[in-house]
């Protein structure tokens, strides 16, 4: 496994997402991913997952210290961030999150009042890490300003490549997790990635996945109902691509985003 460090804090560069995982499907899911080594466990609010999550964090038996475990704030929720927050902590069964995220940005002061509840939790030990999710640049900088953040969480794979964001997690210390890291299958299918993955006796996924984890300060979140598909996004950890091989990954970019929800922010170019 790799870790990056940011603000003194050791993360998991790759994590078991649970998006769409649901019922027993989830539990077991989230079990086997411990098994097989998973450290860091992503959840939100509106996956209506957590307590399966919570349930498959208890059936994995690994020391909670040595999870890292991500939520989400559901945007209706940011006028009542405490109490949701702490409804998040019964569901997973936990006494505190490593990180919670605001998962939208939203153009009213509800991101604040948040931001400002979360500060209280974190001062009282129920959230050690506060971050965003899908927040361009500019409303990073104005949440930075309401509360210390950690993390923006955003859709990132080599066909999107989310410069402004890697540059300004740069200066403000700040991890990027990637989802959608596999962008939905084209991944698996562009010739160079193909190439990479003949070479090194991996996948066109592999590849992806260890693109993004060599990247300074850049975990990622794969998600899958497959066990052996978790097994596989697990197993990046004894080749590493070159610069020129990464470099040639990142000018795969066009500018396609695969998550563009109406409502959605001004993206960065």
């Amino acid at each position: 496994m790799i870790f990056h460090t940011v603000q003194g804090e050791r993360v998991p560069a790759l994590g078991f997402g649970t998006y769409l995982l649901k019922g027993d499907d989830c539990v077991e899911g989230v079990r086997h991913a411990l098994e097989l080594g998973y450290r860091h466990i992503d959840t939100a609010q509106s996956y209506e997952n957590e307590a399966e999550v919570g349930a498959g964090l208890a059936a994995g038996g690994v020391p909670r210290a040595d999870v890292f475990l991500v939520s989400k704030l559901r945007p209706s929720n940011y006028r009542r961030a405490e109490a949701a927050t702490l409804e998040s902590l019964r569901a997973l069964d936990a006494d505190y999150l490593d990180l919670m995220l605001l998962h939208w940005p939203k153009d009213d002061e509800s991101v604040e009042v948040a931001l400002s509840a979360l500060r209280r939790l974190q001062e009282e030990g129920a959230v050690r890490h506060i971050g965003v999710s899908n927040f361009p640049t500019a409303s990073v900088q104005a949440a930075a300003a309401a509360a210390p953040l950690f993390c923006n969480q955003v859709e990132y794979h080599p066909f999107l490549a989310q410069t402004k964001v890697l540059a300004q997690a740069a200066e403000l210390d700040l991890l990027v997790t990637a989802y959608r890291p596999l962008a939905k299958g084209l991944a698996a299918a562009e010739p160079l990635l193909q190439e990479l993955a003949a070479k090194y006796g991996k996948t066109a996924q592999q590849v992806t996945l260890r693109w993004l984890v060599q990247q300074p300060r850049v975990a990622t979140i794969p998600k899958s109902a497959d066990p052996g598909r978790r097994a596989g996004n697990l197993d990046i950890f004894d080749f590493e691509l070159t610069a020129a091989e990464s470099a040639a990954v990142s000018g795969l970019a066009r500018g396609k985003r695969l998550i563009d929800p109406e409502g959605a922010p001004e993206w960065d170019a």
